[in-house]
């Protein structure tokens, strides 16, 4: 049975000197796949809301949310699942710690990295325009459906 409609999800880019902050797409290993991070969207909070909760779940860290800067979509074509990405430019809020023994209460994100530009292109990622997103590019930046990579 297909869903009556896509998976919402926020997603964070953040990057401080020059590296972009990436997770574990898939948990304990799964897949080498990584991703920006965030999450899926609870109904009655805002999509800014939403990703600061899912950002502190995932790496500990308070992040102010900016600007929309990627709306991504991706599916599984033999399956039902069918998600859209809403990427926000943020920031980590000053003195925010850094706990590198963080762990994400829902027990998915079990890596966290800073990537360079030149690590990231070394790194299986989604979405294939996330370096450009994440160390050029101004604006909103679309990509259509892609399929879904584990």
């Amino acid at each position: 049975m297909r869903p009556k409609s896509p998976r919402l999800a926020v997603r964070a880019i953040l990057v401080e000197d020059d590296r972009l902050l990436m997770v574990n797409a898939w948990p304990d290993g799964q897949s080498p796949l990584m991703c920006a991070p965030g999450g899926g969207v609870e109904v009655g909070s805002s999509l800014p809301d939403n990703l600061a909760r899912e950002v502190h779940e995932e790496t500990g860290l308070q992040i102010e949310v900016g600007a929309p800067c990627l709306v991504n979509e991706f599916h599984d074509p033999d399956g039902s699942f069918h998600q859209v990405d809403v990427y926000f430019r943020c920031t980590v809020m000053p003195g925010t710690p850094r706990p590198a023994d963080w762990n994400d209460i829902e027990k998915i994100v079990t890596e966290r990295r800073w990537l360079t530009r030149t690590e990231l292109a070394q790194t299986p990622h989604k979405p294939d325009s996330l370096a450009d997103v994440a160390f050029g590019g101004d604006g909103v930046t679309y990509d259509p459906l892609e399929p879904l990579v584990r």
